[in-house]
This record gives C-alpha cells, structure tokens and sequence, in this order.
C-alpha cells in the first residue's frame, strides 16, 4: 500500500509501509548507507506527519517482513495479544504518542499493554517523539526480573561488572573483579566477553566466577558471553551456567548469521532452567542487540535499522531475559555517525523495549573512530538514568581493552547513582553493607590495604 503526504508545496510519495517508516526515521548514517533514509528534513516530516494519522490496527495487517520467509515475523503475529491491544486499538500512531505521554498511560496500564504492542508500533510511535518523549514514557514502564537478586525496581539502577581481558587471564580477570565490587559495580551481572572459544578456556572463566559467588555468597550472577552453541555443550559437561548468553538480530536471516535461530535460543534456556540455579527467579536469559547489525549481514529486508531493532525485542520478548542491552554505539560510525546519533538510537531503542515490556540496559558506547566522546556518552548515560534504564556497564577506566571501544566505568556509574538517588539491587545492597564496602545509604565507604572487605574479595580470586 502507498502512502502520500501534502507538505511544502509537494506531494511526497512512500510506496509502502517500510518505506514510510525509514523515511520518518531520524537521520543516521546506516539508513543513508543503505538508501533508506529521507532525502530532506521536508521529506523526514512529510513522512511523519503520514505516519501520525495511520490506525495502529495497520501494523497487524501489512508484514513488513513476510510471515512465510521469516520466523521473526511469525513469532510477532502468532504471539500478538489481542486482548491486551484491545484499549488502544482505535488509535492512530499519533495518537498513540499523545496517550503515552498522558496520566491515563502509567505504569500498570502500560505493563497490561506491553504483550499487546507490537515491535513495528511501538518503533513508529518513537519516530514521533522527541528525546524528552521517549524518556518520558520510558520512565513510566518498569520491568523487574529476578535470579538472585531482584533487579529493575523504581529508583534503582544495576551495574554489569565487565572485567574483560585480552588474553582470558585469569588473574588480570580477577583484578577487574575486584576493583568494580569495591565500587559497588555488579548486581545486574559479572559478565565477561571472552577471547577464545576455547571450551576449556570457556569453562575455567565460569568455573572462576561460581567461585567467586559461591565462597562470598554473592548475591548475584555470572555470565561468559559466548555463543550460545558452546554455552549448551557446557551445561552438558556439567559446568555450572547461570545466564545463557546470545547476541539477536530483528530478522531471521540476521539471527542465521550470528549461528542462531528461536529453536536453539528454546533448547538453551530449558537446558539451564534445568539446571536450577537461580534463587529467586527464572530470569536467566541475556541478550544484546544493536542498531545496524541487520544491515551489516545483509539481511534487513528493506527495514531502516531503528525498525530492525524493534524487532529484536520481540525476539528477547519470547524468553523472558533477566537482562536486554542494546550496545548502542558497538557496531560504529558507518550506522550511527556521531554522537548525536549514538544519542538518539540510545534513548529510542530504551523506549521501545520498555514498551514491549523488556528489562532494558544500555552499553553507553562508542568506537575510536566516531565522532563521538566521553562528553556525549555522558549526556547519554544521565539521560537515561532520568529514563529509568535498568543497568548500564562498568568497564574499568570505561576502556575495555579486549574489545577496543569505550564505554562507562565503575566510577560513571557511581556518579549517576549519585546524581539521581539511585540504588543497587537491594540484596546486593544489603551484601555491600555486610562486608563494610558502603552504607546502609549506598555510598561508598574508605577502603584501605588493610580493610576485611578487601582481603575477603582476594581469598577466592587472587589466590
């Protein structure tokens, strides 16, 4: 179906839906790689000014990505909950917008909407908003999971411990482990990106950090970011898992590119819900996403890239995750040029997953080629911690010198608790105060060469 829109003296014409939608997109440079985004402001705006008067019921009835040749299609329209879209079903995109940032939408109602938005509306309605819109309604949508510890929680924020290291190295690892739980960094997860692929690599880096949990009675959880392929032949030789990690993309042709498709992510979860590892919940799921990646295999079907995000979150919807992070400026300047850009797609892929009820994180990052710097990585970071967003990283020094990107550190994500009142997961919360790491209000306590903390957190690690 085309679309037309009366703007500047010109009737501009979108040939379909997928078009309309790249067009009313902000600029990036991944849209203009792809010849998808708007020739011109005027353009932009006539396709939003379109977009804002078609019914949300049009999403249901025009795929953007076939439901034959695509299972992420399949899973979006077999899983749509008509009941739940039922209040909002007579509304246009605009709509929609208006409600959202009205009192009528607070945070139960939108909780009871979540399984009834699709990825394609809720990534509409953002191309409608300013930045303050998305943090808006963003703020109103909370998404609490639980493993060990209970995460999501209005006024508080999660940290994921990354101690990577450029060789696996045991000890260097362990440093880095150290230095962010003196920091109070690590609730969400102590997650590791490894080098190798190793299994046996694989296996004594998750063998080291269920140590480390289990002899300080941590109350948190650990993750080797691998494959998810490799993470299932672990927990079948018995090594102890407690998230099972998988980078997802918005359609299936991307997922086969990263190795994956929705059986496989189905046969790993059970295969670690078996394993019973969590405390207080059967959130176990982690995945990262990222704007770009779709268009980067080739396998975006048309689809501007902030839409292809969405879509992702349908995927990461199925399973339940305790953790969703989109790595906002991984992928690098050639889909998101700069730091206005890293910005918006930050703020934009937070919102939208919020909507479609996810636990959303945020890798504040960018690469050393973008036009970017720890300035705008800054705006970003406060921003969304004004937006509610669960957990952010904690790189040592914000330079994970594994991956070769900058991101934040234990110390920007000390100030943005700080700054906003926010708290750590209360169990973790409640383990810093026990061992003398902070007080009883979150802050930080002087920790010297000879405090109990320090050669407590030593004993399981650097030994």
């Amino acid at each position: 179906m085309a679309y037309r829109q009366l703007l500047g003296g010109m009737l501009w014409h979108f040939e379909d839906l997928r078009s309309l939608l790249a067009r009313a997109s902000s600029l990036r440079s991944g849209d203009q790689l792809a010849g998808l985004a708007a020739g011109s402001a005027t353009e932009r705006m006539a396709a939003r000014l379109a977009l804002a008067e078609l019914p949300l019921k049009a999403f249901l009835n025009e795929a953007l990505v076939p439901y034959e040749a695509d299972e992420v299609t399949r899973l979006i329209v077999d899983t749509h909950d008509a009941a739940a879209f039922a209040p909002v079903a007579h509304l246009t995109v605009g709509d929609f917008r208006d409600w959202l940032l009205s009192d009528a939408a607070d945070s139960a109602v939108l909780a009871a909407l979540a399984p009834g938005l699709t990825p394609e509306m809720v990534a509409a309605v953002s191309k409608l908003m300013r930045n303050q819109d998305l943090i808006a309604v963003a703020r109103k949508c909370r998404v609490v999971t639980r493993f060990r510890n209970t995460l999501g929680l209005p006024g508080h924020l999660a940290v994921r411990l990354q101690p990577n290291h450029p060789t696996d190295d045991a000890r260097g690892i362990a440093a880095a482990i150290v230095d962010g739980l003196l920091y109070g960094a690590g609730d969400a997860v102590i997650g590791i990106n490894p080098v190798s692929d190793s299994l046996v690599q694989l296996e004594g880096l998750l063998r080291l950090l269920d140590q480390l949990i289990t002899q300080l009675d941590a109350p948190t959880q650990a993750c080797v970011l691998t494959h998810v392929s490799n993470t299932l032949a672990l927990i079948e030789r018995g090594v102890p898992v407690d998230l099972v990690f998988q980078s997802i993309a918005g359609t299936e042709d991307a997922n086969r590119s990263f190795g994956i498709d929705l059986a496989l992510l189905r046969e790993a979860q059970a295969a670690a819900l078996a394993q019973g590892r969590g405390s207080l919940g059967e959130n176990l799921m982690y995945f990262e996403t990222g704007q770009g990646s779709a268009l980067s295999a080739g396998a975006h079907h048309g689809l501007d890239q902030q839409t292809c995000e969405a879509r992702a979150y349908a995927v990461a919807r199925a399973f339940k995750p305790l953790l969703t992070n989109t790595v906002v400026g991984f992928i690098g300047p050639e889909y998101l040029f700069d730091g206005k850009q890293i910005l918006r797609a930050g703020l934009e892929d937070h919102c939208c997953g919020k909507l479609l009820g996810l636990p959303m994180g945020c890798d504040v990052c960018y690469t050393n080629h973008a036009e970017a710097d720890q300035d705008d990585m800054d705006n970003l970071l406060t921003l969304l911690g004004v937006a509610g967003v669960n957990f952010v990283m904690g790189v040592p020094g914000a330079d994970d010198i594994m991956l070769n990107y900058q991101s934040s550190s234990f110390h920007d994500a000390l100030y943005l608790r700080e700054t906003l009142g926010l708290r750590r997961a209360p169990e973790f919360q409640a383990w810093l105060e026990g061992l003398g790491v902070v007080d009883t209000q979150g802050r930080l306590l002087p920790v010297g060469p000879q405090h109990p903390a320090l050669a407590r957190l030593r004993q399981p690690l650097l030994a």
